[in-house]
């Protein structure tokens, strides 16, 4: 019989080694990097063949456990992918074991969690599903089921699974679990055949991640009930209490309970898999041109000229020329630009460690920036005034506000803007304008059904994002 499984998909990561175009505001599970998709759209569409035929229930057939910050960019990711998700928002990151924790405890004991990160790349979800359900029997019988990939390579930026005996209801006994080797450790455990990569998905029932952590680690438990048992439910948002999630510490799943239980499984998987963690690993998912050099982005704007082993991601605002490069990785973005040696790719989260050191935006947000009714882009910044581009989704609007220190003028590029000015409600199309008078209480909505945009100049003593009293707000924003 086909096991019922609740697929849950961890959106935690910020995605570092793949600046600048995954940045902690915008990381990259979001970014489109596969063709017009994200990797969590893939994923969730992945995920959602293993729910197919399961019957309807009162909740949603899938849980993302993301950041607070990250709830509409989840929650737009999913209406894009055609699902419905529950989200579980995290008050802070504490990593893997905290985190499965909390959906183990949002479930019934009985139910089957396929735990997922929201950043692999696995091309082939028929393979996939069959994989999973496959190890369903193991997870049925108590077992706790992880799943490695066959290596194709003595890769030196994975874990790695040594494989035992092989086990009644399928899969390994695991004998040891393996840090990210060296090279030559790398070539020897491929070399012998016994190893996996650590692909970090796992498939058990909710009792049995529950009854390990009481085992191997209490206190993570003990911090995610006492979360769990003060959460507030907010349509499709479970919210733990914060100051008891703020008390657990933070550790990923092998540590805490993987590596020091003794029901653990390891299934191999022999289809394509990336966890797309490096830029090295996105380039080899471009297609190879003349002299191995590939290109990602927008690829028309990427040129190579007496090249070697280059690869370009064109922000698509510009061309982007390698002239005589060998072994490089070029990122360009409208605000940022990453000139890397690719036996560096690695190391670029050292990079985002410095630009944070040095207080610059560029490490966390992007120019464009992810707002739940649309976006903004500022275009233009100068010591009294900023042009910003805004896009407001159909039927979405911003709070109802004022600003302290700024005015501000409007144009209307395209669709329809119901403006509120003070007393006054207006509307304006397309090449229509208005001025908001500093201190005036104002609002942006979209009544239309396409995107609207707008072309917004402030102008005035201060400029910053805090400078905002918020009136009311569709959002839960103070």
């Amino acid at each position: 019989m086909t096991q019922t499984i609740h697929p849950v998909i961890l959106c935690g990561g910020s995605g570092t080694r793949l600046w600048p175009l995954s940045r902690k505001a915008f990381p990259k599970q979001f970014i489109p990097l596969i063709g017009d998709k994200s990797l969590l759209q893939l994923t969730l569409e992945r995920v959602a063949k293993l729910t197919e035929g399961q019957g309807k229930s009162a909740k949603p057939a899938i849980t993302c456990v993301a950041s607070e910050a990250h709830r509409f960019l989840v929650a737009d990711v999913a209406t894009q992918a055609g699902l419905q998700v529950q989200q579980i928002l995290e008050p802070q990151a504490k990593n893997t074991a905290a985190a499965m924790a909390l959906a183990a405890l949002s479930v019934e004991p009985e139910t089957q969690l396929l735990f997922c990160p929201a950043d692999h790349h696995i091309p082939d979800a028929t393979q996939f599903a069959a994989m999973v359900q496959g190890a369903a029997p193991a997870a049925q019988a108590g077992q706790l089921v992880t799943f490695g990939v066959l290596p194709s390579h003595p890769s030196t930026a994975y874990g790695y699974i040594q494989k035992a005996q092989a086990k009644p209801e399928g899969g390994f006994a695991v004998a040891r679990f393996v840090e990210k080797p060296n090279a030559e450790l790398a070539l020897e455990l491929l070399a012998s055949g016994q190893y996996l990569w650590n692909a970090g998905i796992f498939l058990m029932k909710a009792q049995s991640l529950l009854q390990a952590l009481e085992q191997h680690a209490p206190d993570i438990l003990a911090n995610c009930r006492q979360a769990m048992a003060g959460a507030q439910q907010d349509a499709l948002f479970t919210r733990p209490d914060a100051a008891a999630f703020a008390a657990c510490r933070s550790q990923s799943i092998d540590y805490a309970v993987m590596e020091q239980a003794s029901n653990v499984v390891v299934f191999p998987f022999a289809g394509i898999w990336s966890d797309v963690g490096s830029w090295n690993a996105v380039a080899d998912l471009a297609p190879a041109q003349a002299e191995g050099n590939r290109s990602g982005g927008d690829v028309a704007q990427a040129h190579h000229l007496k090249s070697v082993n280059t690869y370009i991601h064109a922000g698509g605002q510009r061309p982007v020329v390698a002239l005589g490069t060998h072994d490089l990785l070029i990122i360009d973005t409208p605000d940022a630009l990453l000139v890397a040696d690719a036996a560096h790719a690695e190391a670029v989260k050292e990079v985002v460690a410095k630009l944070e050191a040095l207080d610059a935006s560029q490490a966390v947000q992007h120019r464009r920036v992810a707002r739940p009714w649309g976006w903004y882009d500022s275009i233009d910044m100068g010591p009294r005034h900023q042009v910003k581009r805004i896009m407001v989704k159909p039927g979405a609007s911003l709070s109802l506000q004022m600003h302290h220190h700024r005015a501000e003028h409007w144009v209307v590029v395209s669709g329809t803007a119901e403006i509120t000015n003070g007393a006054k409600v207006m509307v304006l199309t397309e090449n229509q304008s208005t001025y908001i008078p500093l201190g005036e209480v104002h609002r942006l909505a979209n009544p239309g059904k396409v995107p609207l945009e707008i072309i917004e100049v402030q102008s005035g003593s201060y400029l910053g994002e805090d400078d905002i009293v918020r009136f009311e707000d569709s959002y839960g924003r103070g």
